[in-house]
């Protein structure tokens, strides 16, 4: 079924239907994700056995960030796979592979029982889920962003975000409920893989569901412009394209992502850690904090985007980065120096009202600088590039830090990765006023329009 052209502004049932089945794939994808990051400190003794907590917590750490390694050749070939045959079909693909990933994680025995086979396995198994996770942002960026009526893109383009919370606190509400009923060594044991296969089926679901989406009228449009085009010279797609035609879109986006993601990384998935690890706040209790605060920190993604929509982008980015610099090591070191569960609520939460100024707006700026051909990828690539070398590592560089005992330096990393992504805040133009959503070659409407500016 083809989606309707509504009004500016308006969004038609088909449309809400749309991003609900969108958002829906991504969040089980993000649950799968991040359900390894959260199950990590009842698994890490079963893969890596010798060692301390710190040592053992390091070692999942650091296969956590070869996942991501291979998230820049996800977002590469699946961004390809989305401009070439669809939004619907790349996001079809990157959900089974997460599935699998997840199946191979629950299925695997420990090392006690395979010795070094189980951590190989446990690589193997990030490595198709970083694939996978590498695609997905750009795809379903593109997709949101194409999909959601005009003047109101960010409002949509930030449940991306609102989804990945929710696999999150997907991943902590199955961790509560397990802490619940079964004991401290039953959860070490085998109670650990229950998440992982509640992800692998809910992925099969998900595929199914995925499937049946309406593909974007961009990409349709898109198609049927390079179907009719006659005059023999092809047009330049994939990464060639990005490298040559939209260097400076590629670097733009390269800064603006690397301290939000860094913040992202530290204040959702690595403060849990740090609240058991440093703060010395037990098990159960970091994972009701961790729930609420996230819970928080979804609700506000929607606003954040709203806001973006009626005041424009960049001074809400400037928001999260000006914040962001200012307030990261006292919030880190208070939180190292309390126990008290509601001071590091408090404190949680207000890291990630900073953090929401960043993903509220991650995908839709991404998006916005992009042509319908080359937008998947040109979202994917640099996005996931950054996933991985900012990303990837910032468990391990806390926790290598931390063993070292030079804690406190973390924090100064983590404020000067949001540094730069202030100094790209300041380069690039306001992408929602120079949007090649607006100015591409056409509109979900089939209207003509001249080709997008340039970033200053």
């Amino acid at each position: 079924m083809s989606q309707r052209h509504t009004p500016a502004g308006a969004a038609s049932p088909r449309i809400i239907a749309n991003v609900m089945r969108g958002c829906l794939g991504n969040l089980i994808e993000w649950y799968d994700w991040f359900v390894y990051a959260t199950f990590s400190i009842y698994f890490a003794a079963a893969f890596f056995p010798e060692g301390d907590q710190t040592a053992q917590l390091l070692s999942t750490a650091i296969v956590f960030a070869v996942g991501f390694l291979l998230r820049p050749l996800g977002g590469w070939l699946l961004g390809l796979y989305a401009d070439r045959y669809g939004r619907r079909a790349a996001l079809t693909l990157s959900v089974t592979m997460m599935s699998a990933g997840s199946l191979i994680i629950a299925g695997t025995p420990s090392h006690g029982t395979i010795g070094l086979l189980a951590p190989i396995l446990l690589v193997v198994a990030r490595l198709a889920q970083g694939l996978s996770v590498g695609g997905e942002f750009g795809s379903s960026a593109s997709y949101l962003a194409e999909i959601a009526p005009p003047g109101r893109r960010g409002f949509y383009s930030s449940f991306q975000y609102v989804s990945i919370v929710l696999g999150q606190l997907g991943a902590l509400l199955v961790m509560m409920l397990l802490q619940r009923f079964l004991t401290e060594p039953q959860m070490e044991s085998w109670g650990w893989r229950v998440p992982f296969v509640i992800g692998a089926v809910a992925g099969l679901v998900v595929m199914y569901l995925r499937r049946s989406m309406d593909e974007s009228q961009y990409f349709k449009q898109e198609k049927a412009k390079a179907a009719m085009n006659d005059s023999g010279v092809r047009e330049r797609r994939g990464l060639l394209s990005l490298l040559t035609e939209y260097p400076r879109q590629l670097i733009a986006v390269f800064g603006l992502a690397i301290g939000g993601t860094v913040a992202f990384y530290t204040f959702t998935t690595y403060l849990q850690k740090y609240l058991v690890n440093t703060s010395g706040i037990p098990k159960s209790t970091v994972s009701v904090i961790g729930f609420a605060a996230l819970f928080v920190y979804m609700l506000l993604q929607p606003a954040a985007g709203a806001l973006s929509d009626r005041m424009s982008r960049r001074p809400v980015m400037f928001a999260f980065s000006v914040s962001g610099m200012l307030l990261t090591v006292p919030i880190m070191t208070v939180l190292g120096r309390t126990s008290n569960p509601w001071i590091a609520f408090l404190l949680m939460t207000g890291a990630l009202v900073i953090v929401t100024c960043y993903s509220a707006l991650a995908a839709i700026i991404k998006a916005e600088m992009f042509p319908t051909k080359i937008r998947a990828i040109g979202v994917g690539v640099p996005h996931a590039l950054v996933a991985a070398l900012f990303g990837g590592f910032t468990e391990p560089i806390a926790l290598s830090l931390k063993k070292s005992g030079h804690e406190s330096v973390f924090f100064w990393y983590v404020t000067g990765c949001i540094g730069l992504t202030f100094l790209a805040t300041l380069l690039v133009r306001e992408s929602s006023r120079t949007s090649t959503l607006e100015t591409d070659t056409a509109t979900p409407g089939g209207q003509a329009l001249p080709k997008a500016a340039p970033l200053s």
